[in-house]
């Protein structure tokens, strides 16, 4: 039972200690219940036809690979019906990779000669849809059979926990600040963890992460060149992986500048509303004398692409979509062609710490579903194809 007597507190810092005591009481119950009896995430099922249409190829073809032994049956049939799990999917990838006359088409990652890419995902507007927008790219690009690392530079920790940690319970092991700090940093192998969706992985983030910005204004005055602390930490777990995903913090401080000279490519979310509008324009124009700045010490810095992502975005509202125009006509193919519609099913899978991914159909009203998963798989198709790119294919 939550509390629900009034507060009375002699001072200041006794009223926000037991507020802050409240808060911590009701998510922890919050928490347990939503990941009872382990307090773990566990990724649903996929039917048949969502497993088809996930490998790319149709239900036939997969129902004759089971009766010809090219797949392994998945470990659940109900009536006759099969439902597979991630791993069987990623599983089955490589089962199709291996006799596939074209290759990538089932694992589309990196190849020999191919460069690790790194997305980082920034704004210093809150409610741009970032963290969202992030771990949609991750379990899309994982259910894609991409071998993706997911990055949390935000000490608040929303990736971290949709990707099934909690921050707000205490949780054993090392985090990004462990591979980031000045003093003992750890190997950037210590610091990630496998997650619960397969082909994702996660580089977590508590709230000591805050103190990398003070380690980093007092080290900076000796010289230690700090935006090189990520991409060194990257580069030794590089062969592990197909892509990077970066989750900034909405400030522009040293975080979001390591992930920035970390990255191979950027990605600015943004809600198309006039306040978002000039909010971003500030953004990358203090961006672009951070730029600077690291450019004025020799530093090349080359981006495959730097492009805006609309999020949000609601084809009704006549307003925004004079926005989303004018962002078109001023950016052109710098603005991803593919937006992340305003949706209750996004909405309501983000308040249990979910993507469209992890939801059922059944679960909602399935034109609702439709509409909003058909908007993350596009957005997510049109990045996979700027990753292929950079590629050369």
């Amino acid at each position: 039972m939550f509390q629900t007597a009034p507060i009375e507190a002699a001072s200041q810092s006794e009223l926000t200690s037991q507020m802050a005591a409240r808060l911590h009481t009701a998510l922890t119950t919050h928490l347990q219940q939503a990941y009872a009896p382990d307090q773990r995430k566990n990724l649903r099922l996929f039917s048949a036809t969502e497993t088809a249409d996930l490998l790319g190829v149709t239900g036939q073809f997969l129902r004759k690979c089971h009766s010809e032994g090219l797949l392994p049956e998945p470990e659940v049939i109900k009536n006759g019906r099969r439902f597979y799990s991630g791993k069987e999917i990623l599983q089955a990838r490589h089962f199709l990779e291996a006799s596939s006359r074209k290759p990538g088409k089932y694992l589309p990652g990196r190849r020999e000669g191919d460069k690790l890419q790194v997305i980082q995902l920034m704004n210093f507007k809150g409610g741009s849809a970032k963290s969202t927008s992030a771990i949609h790219l991750c379990h899309y690009l994982a259910l894609s059979g991409y071998r993706v690392l997911a990055i949390d530079l935000d000490p608040q920790g929303s990736l971290t926990g949709f990707c099934g940690i909690q921050t707000e319970l205490e949780f054993e092991g090392a985090s990004i600040y462990d591979a980031l700090r000045y003093d003992d940093a750890v190997p950037m192998s210590e610091a990630v963890v496998e997650t619960y969706f397969p082909g994702l992985h996660l580089a977590p983030a508590r709230l000591v992460l805050s103190e990398f910005e003070t380690e980093t204004a007092v080290n900076a005055g000796r010289g230690v060149a700090f935006f090189e602390k990520l991409s060194l930490a990257i580069q030794s777990v590089e062969s592990d992986y197909d892509v990077v995903v970066i989750d900034s913090p909405p400030a522009l401080g040293f975080l979001t500048l390591t992930g920035l000279y970390a990255a191979t490519s950027v990605i600015v979310p943004m809600t198309p509303s006039m306040l978002d509008l000039a909010s971003t324009q500030q953004f990358v124009e203090m961006t672009s004398a951070y730029l600077g700045v690291i450019e004025d010490t020799g530093v090349k810095l080359d981006h495959d692409f730097f492009s805006f992502l609309i999020t949000r975005d609601d084809p009704s509202d006549i307003p925004s979509q004079q926005i989303v125009s004018l962002m078109r006509a001023l950016f052109q193919d710098r603005v991803v062609g593919a937006t992340g519609l305003r949706s209750t099913a996004i909405g309501d899978a983000s308040m249990l710490k979910m993507s469209i991914y992890e939801v059922a159909r059944s679960e909602m009203t399935r034109s609702t579903y439709d509409r909003a998963k058909n908007s993350m798989d596009a957005v997510g198709a049109e990045i996979a194809g700027m990753l292929q790119q950079a590629w050369g294919r």
